[in-house]
């Protein structure tokens, strides 16, 4: 009996092992790519306008709000959501200062 119970915990185990590598395969567990809306890589280059144009949308300084948003989004290849914060979804973005020392990203 002691045996039995043995060969069965055994493999209790080796099937939980088995299907921790199974899962970790196809990318439901520990670090994958973001595939959200939002964060770092989230976007190609091609969907920098359309992003920005929504993050720019509700600013009085629609014009250098779109350049630099876009001159951010070609390097980080992520834009926050919203129109205004929200910049610790995208550390590139939120990170890139100017030479004084500002945020470059809108």
């Amino acid at each position: 009996m002691a045996k039995f119970v043995a060969v069965f915990l055994l493999a209790l185990i080796a099937i939980s092992m088995l299907q921790t590598l199974v899962v970790a395969s196809h990318g439901r567990g520990g670090h994958h790519r973001n595939k959200n809306k939002y964060g770092p890589g989230s976007l190609k280059s091609f969907q920098c306008p359309s992003q920005c144009t929504r993050r720019c949308s509700q600013t009085q300084y629609h014009k250098p709000c779109m350049f630099f948003c876009q001159k951010c989004c070609r390097k980080c290849l992520c834009v926050p959501p919203g129109y205004y914060g929200n910049k610790a979804v995208c550390p590139c973005y939120n990170n890139w200062k100017t030479k004084e020392g500002g945020p470059k990203c809108p």
